[in-house]
């Protein structure tokens, strides 16, 4: 009888273990594989295999073993990252770390390219200026050296002169410079001579495929004079390229080549020091890379030259004159469009070929092939709308006309479209029909952002036959000119430290709105001890000009400033009086530009602006010193008595931008360097000559615009919100400047559903 009861208690024992056994068989089976691959490499570690002298042999494909502390080799330290413990010395005080000023210079990275022309006083003002009207704009940085300079420098040439000459003289003052300026910031160098035309695109791809970890001397290998059979030294008609560590090493000895190197041209000396003392000669071709170069004959007729040797040149040289310069800088420019041209050719067969193997399948290919499909918006609000034009007129004009005449870079941008559809038309019918245009009967033009701006022709064309007939008629066309690279523009360095003057004026109207003003001037700038000072300038009528010693219209607002100034003991408020009868925000400026510095941080506020931290942090980086000018779009709230007709206002704060709009009528905020407007009011004073008339008729927002040519930063800003006031448009100012001032004040009554609710409930009470 005890038989059965052990069965079933086995039995309800595995039933029990029955979900947790996967579990335990997995677990077995995992510590016995460990178990037997710690074995496994155990014995493999005792088995190495040896070299001669019993060292280990090399790894297959190139690589070397790890030192014994887990170092790589000499000439990969660069590239094991390392990290570096963070230690402090209790015994010493704690000192802040300086942060520096840019990411790539704290990571320790440098720029790809720098390029050394050299050049002399005779043709400084010929080839020197040939080659940067060809190739210069194509490299990153560009310098040109030279012993003495003339009297003028070319427009545009950043030229260093070394006081000397001699070629030998200007070789070594010409490394000693690229050294100590610009050693640290550069991984490769390119030594070129202004007789020498270098292909830029070909000389920046073959950099990008060098290993910088490597002492380089590329170029055209040339024999010395009776000298060493192996030893070469680089051409410098045909320019050559050293790397950042062939630099730093070369450093030190260039005095010592200096003194014992004897030799009559520049590139020998050159070439000797770096063979003498680092033991490196100069090669065409390395790592796989050819510098290919070719030299030009006498009286070579570049658009002649079929030669694949020419065609392939990285450098071409002697170039003697400046239009041969040119003539090779086009023939070149001609062969790397064609290429380009046939490389999206194949890339368009390949997308084709490709395109049925999609999900989508051919139905997926967009037109042009290549190119990102046209923006598909998900509401009417994101329609993008087409701007009709004509060859004479737009019909969607910048100041919002209705009509205004083509002129300028929109002429330009048409008659470049139109010729471009000709162009194509002909291509693809010639040499059966051979098209010229009659008319344009209609144009339409878009910006899609994800591809670029898009055209639509309506053409009246004349078609020709081979047998001479002629034949009119209308054509559609469709065009795209789609987005090229993104570049990034570089900009100067600003903080966020610089002093901000907020210059403030007021007129009688707008007593009611300077206590609110000071208000939050006090709680958001010197609460928080922001680097921000203010000046009010007080406008004054005539009329209250003679009364102001019996009764000054702003003394309630002087006693305002005299109490914040009591609160604050270390802050003052200066004040300007004007007297004028049309306050022209120019001769505003005029004033108060005279009693600041030039370096001084303008940033020109109206009194409805609500002043905080936010914005003037923006107005320091926005705004840069000879450079750029910064004006910002406030976000103006509509009028609550249309908007809410009685009902709570909204609080939130996901809605504070939602009742209101950005005032694009109003230019009354701006931030800019004194210095600047101080340049532009000068060359306005020489434009009208004493006419101060002209200035009632503008704004500083005018002067930066024509007499400035700096850049004008024109962008909505979110931190500058203004309660919904009716401001007081002056009569007597310019009629454009009065009618944009009524433009603001009525845009600023409410949104078009408000105004339309609130006829509707206005012609709802008057029918009851």
């Amino acid at each position: 009888p005890s038989e059965p009861g052990a069965a079933m208690r086995l039995a309800a024992l595995l039933a029990a273990l029955r979900p947790v056994l996967p579990l335990v068989l997995g677990l077995s089976l995992g510590c016995s594989l460990s178990l037997l691959r710690a074995s496994w490499s155990q014995s493999g570690g005792e088995d190495q295999c040896l070299g001669a002298a019993g060292r280990p042999g090399p790894l297959a494909g190139g690589a070397h073993l790890e030192a014994a502390d887990g170092r790589l080799g000499p000439g990969h330290e660069d590239f094991r990252p390392r990290i570096v413990p963070y230690y402090r010395d209790p015994n010493k005080p704690y000192k802040k770390v300086l942060r520096t000023r840019y990411i790539q210079t704290e990571l320790g990275f440098h720029e790809r390219l720098f390029v050394a022309v050299l050049t002399s006083k005779a043709t400084l003002n010929t080839l020197a200026v040939a080659v940067n009207k060809t190739v210069a704009h194509h490299f990153p940085r560009l310098l040109y050296f030279t012993g003495l300079r003339s009297a003028k420098v070319p427009h545009g040439m950043v030229l260093v002169a070394h006081g000397d000459e001699r070629p030998i003289w200007l070789m070594y003052e010409t490394m000693h410079y690229i050294y100590q300026h610009f050693g640290s910031d550069y991984d490769w160098f390119y030594i070129m001579q202004d007789d020498t035309y270098a292909q830029a695109e070909q000389v920046k791809a073959l950099v990008t495929h060098l290993s910088i970890n490597q002492d380089v001397y590329l170029g055209r290998a040339e024999e010395f004079i009776g000298g060493d059979e192996q030893a070469r030294y680089c051409h410098g008609g045909f320019g050559y390229l050293i790397s950042r560590s062939l630099l730093l090493k070369l450093h030190p000895h260039l005095d010592s080549c200096r003194n014992e190197i004897l030799s009559v041209r520049p590139d020998e000396w050159l070439g000797r020091c770096i063979i003498d003392f680092l033991g490196i000669t100069c090669v065409s071709q390395l790592q796989g890379q050819h510098y290919h170069t070719y030299e030009l004959a006498k009286n070579t007729e570049p658009e002649k030259e079929e030669e694949e040797e020419f065609q392939a040149a990285f450098a071409v040289h002697p170039v003697s004159d400046m239009t041969l310069m040119y003539r090779l800088h086009k023939h070149f420019s001609r062969i790397q469009l064609d290429r380009a041209y046939q490389e999206i050719q194949d890339l368009q067969m390949q997308i084709r070929n490709l395109t049925s193997l999609t999900p989508a399948g051919e139905t997926g290919l967009t037109w042009p092939v290549g190119i990102n499909a046209p923006f598909l918006p998900k509401s009417r609000f994101e329609v993008i709308s087409w701007d009709y034009f004509t060859e004479q007129y737009l019909f969607s004009c910048p100041d919002g006309s209705p009509k205004c005449e083509l002129s300028g870079a929109s002429k330009a941008d048409v008659s470049e479209i139109i010729e471009s559809a000709l162009e194509q038309l002909n291509s693809r019918y010639q040499p059966l029909l051979r098209f010229s245009k009659r008319q344009l009967l209609n144009g339409y033009r878009r910006f899609d952002p994800t591809r670029g701006m898009e055209y639509t022709l309506d053409l009246l064309l004349e078609a020709v036959t081979q047998k001479g007939h002629r034949h009119v008629l209308a054509k559609r066309v469709s065009l795209v000119r789609p987005l090229s690279k993104v570049e990034i523009i570089p900009m100067p360095y600003v903080t966020e430290a610089t002093r901000v003057q907020l210059v403030l004026p007021l007129t009688v109207q707008d007593l009611d709105f300077v206590a609110n003003f000071l208000d939050m001037f006090a709680m958001n700038t010197l609460d928080t001890h922001d680097n921000a000072l203010l000046t009010l300038l007080f406008i004054y009528h005539p009329y209250d000009a003679q009364r102001v010693s019996q009764v000054d219209v702003f003394a309630g607002v002087k006693a305002m400033v005299g109490e914040l100034e009591k609160r604050y003991a270390e802050v003052k408020i200066p004040w300007i009086s004007v007297k004028t009868e049309v306050p022209s925000q120019v001769k505003l400026m005029d004033i108060v530009s005279k009693k600041h510095p030039v370096d001084t941080l303008f940033f020109l506020a109206s009194v409805w602006t609500e002043i905080n931290m936010e914005f003037l942090n923006r107005c320091r980086m926005n705004t840069i010193s000879n450079w750029q000018v910064f004006f910002p779009v406030h976000f103006q709230e509509f009028n609550p008595a249309l908007v809410y007709r009685g009902e709570q206002t909204a609080s939130s704060s996901t809605d504070f931008l939602r009742d209101g709009h950005f005032d694009r009528h109003s230019f009354a905020e701006a931030c800019f360097y004194n210095s600047d407007y101080m340049t532009a009011r000068t060359k306005l004073a020489a434009d009208i000559l004493e006419r101060d008339e002209v200035l009632e008729s503008m704004e500083v927002f005018d002067v930066f615009l024509h007499y400035s040519g700096l850049h004008l930063f024109r962008a909505v800003e979110p931190g500058l919100v203004q309660k919904y006031a009716l401001r007081s448009c002056n009569p007597r100012l310019s009629e454009e400047l009065y009618h944009r001032c009524v433009l603001s004040n009525l845009e600023g009554l409410a949104s078009r559903s408000h105004l339309a609710m609130a006829l509707f409930e206005q012609e709802q009470a008057n029918s009851t």
